[in-house]
């Protein structure tokens, strides 16, 4: 009798926590599908980019990152949420349709992420930054923003200084992406470039992923997936990077920091980026259905306008202005660079 009650108390107590998990996320999650809705509406209604509808709609509601009740389910948006839509975006593809993006566009990429970390490094030394900085940013801006940002941080020594980088860093290629996410379509539409052009050159130059997403599906469909394949070709390559920058840059990196620990954390592996690759073959092999692909389809749609009107929501240009114009500066002619040298490549090699 006396296990049957325990039994019971457990079960009782597990569900208690999940109930209560739930009821934390909740209201940010709620409010974040709230105006992804409400984007959806208006898009539907005015022919216009719903993506860059949750982006707006969401920044008027930005009073509500500052709330305890609603900050963690906002954030839950912006990662979990996220990458649910991404990894569920592979049942839209198949293994012909990656292949048929063919060489160059891969080679485009790699291009652009070694010139950004060669050239980027470059840029913060010259502006009298640190070279944990330099690191960081170039990484950031060249790999996947914020999520490159911490898996580079985890590889370097750590100090007192190391924390506040991080942080600069983060916030500012959130921001900057972010602009990116409204003036980069716009920008490939001025040039000219076609749909598949616009995917390569958003999927290859934009920070991240929620952004990426974004800003390719808001100038069509063809250019939302091209772009989140070229984006996930950048995120696989995070890990690989970072293990080679923690051979590769040990003696530059003791020049330039205190004697301290080693930070030996391991970059985070991106789940997402598994699912949507199991997806993929699953799809290439034709074991996904008809009728659930649709569904699988509709899904990813609703988490991504969710988790960019989240992304509104969060955003804050004034967080980024306190911290000073030098670093500021620097991940700006950083995100410049990369993004003038992937216009061209786009345009003279696609």
């Amino acid at each position: 009798m006396s296990d049957a009650v325990s039994s019971l108390q457990l079960i009782h107590a597990r569900y208690r926590a999940v109930h209560e998990r739930v009821g934390y996320v909740g209201r940010g999650v709620a409010v974040s599908a709230l105006v992804a809705t409400a984007a959806l509406f208006l898009a539907t209604h005015y022919s216009a980019p719903v993506m860059l509808f949750a982006l707006l709609l969401g920044m008027g509601f930005g009073f509500l990152r500052a709330e305890p009740s609603f900050e963690p389910g906002i954030s839950f948006s912006t990662r979990t949420i996220l990458r649910l839509g991404v990894a569920l975006l592979g049942a839209r593809l198949t293994l012909s349709d990656l292949g048929a993006l063919g060489i160059v566009p891969l080679l485009i990429t790699v291009s652009l992420v070694a010139a950004t970390l060669v050239v980027g490094y470059s840029i913060a030394r010259l502006f009298g930054m640190r070279g944990a900085f330099g690191i960081l940013s170039a990484g950031s801006v060249s790999i996947c923003g914020a999520s490159a940002a911490l898996g580079i941080a985890s590889t370097l020594p750590r100090d007192d200084r190391l924390h506040l980088d991080t942080v600069i860093v983060v916030v500012g290629v959130s921001a900057l992406s972010t602009i990116a996410l409204v003036v980069y379509p716009i920008f490939a539409q001025q040039l000219g470039m076609s749909d598949v052009q616009a995917g390569v050159f958003l999927g290859a130059t934009i920070h991240d992923v929620a952004q990426v997403v974004g800003a390719g599906f808001s100038v069509s469909e063809t250019s939302g997936e091209i772009a989140t394949v070229i984006k996930l070709l950048r995120v696989a390559m995070l890990l690989p990077l970072v293990m080679a920058l923690a051979f590769a840059t040990r003696a530059l990196i003791k020049r330039h920091f205190l004697e301290g620990e080693q930070g030996g954390a391991s970059p985070p592996v991106p789940w997402f980026l598994f699912g949507f690759l199991s997806l993929v073959l699953l799809n290439s092999l034709g074991l996904i259905p008809g009728s659930l692909m649709g569904l699988l389809a509709s899904l990813s749609t609703g988490c991504l306008i969710t988790a960019v009107a989240a992304l509104g929501i969060k955003s804050s240009l004034g967080e980024v202005l306190k911290r000073g114009w030098k670093p500021i500066t620097v991940i700006v002619i950083q995100t410049v660079f990369m993004g003038a040298m992937g216009a061209g490549l786009v345009v003279y090699l696609l």
